[in-house]
């Protein structure tokens, strides 16, 4: 074990200055494990998914998204905000049929991630499901996203990720925590 690992701070005062529909901004003042005072900010942010979906052959499905952090379109892998009341497991179904139309045979969660620990709250967890090649369900789409969703080889996303083109920090540690710890194992 790591000296101090997993060892929390105690907030001293927080104060929330702005709500928006999925994350807020809280100012704080931190008394950190090794003894400093500090002022943050965080943002609290709405837990999430990223869904690592295969075919029977060998294809995964990726997605091209608008995305306002990088103010372009975005290769990346189903994902979505986990609604309140619902499991992991719960919002990667419902994502991968309202994104998508495909709809999960199997499902497993593989880990979780923090994709920003030194500014927001947010966690993704990272989930492996088993598809058919084709899909089976309408998509809903959010009144304010529209998504395009192809299968591919699996072999090219892992191609894409190497040449930057998928560069979304979750579904690199996806396919990442893939190789390194399920690839191997039968499902």
């Amino acid at each position: 074990m790591f000296k101090n690992e997993g060892v929390a701070g105690e907030i001293l005062a927080q104060k929330i200055i702005y709500t928006g529909p999925i994350f807020k901004l809280s100012k704080q003042k931190i008394k950190t494990p090794d003894g400093l005072t500090v002022d943050r900010d965080l943002i609290l942010h709405q837990d999430a998914v990223t869904v690592l979906a295969f075919t029977p052959d060998q294809h995964v499905l990726i997605n091209t998204e608008y995305r306002v952090g990088v103010n372009a379109e975005s290769l990346s892998l189903p994902a979505g905000l986990i609604n309140e009341g619902e499991t992991p497991v719960m919002a990667a179904k419902r994502e991968l049929q309202e994104e998508t139309g495909f709809q999960a045979h199997q499902i497993e969660v593989m880990t979780t991630v923090t994709p920003s620990s030194g500014f927001s709250s947010e966690k993704v967890i990272l989930v492996l499901a088993r598809i058919d090649a084709v899909p089976t369900a309408q998509r809903h789409f959010d009144a304010d996203e529209y998504v395009n969703s192809q299968l591919i080889r699996y072999e090219h996303l892992k191609e894409l990720i190497q040449h930057n083109r998928v560069r979304a920090a979750q579904a690199v540690a996806a396919v990442g925590y893939y190789e390194m710890f399920y690839k191997n194992r039968p499902i």
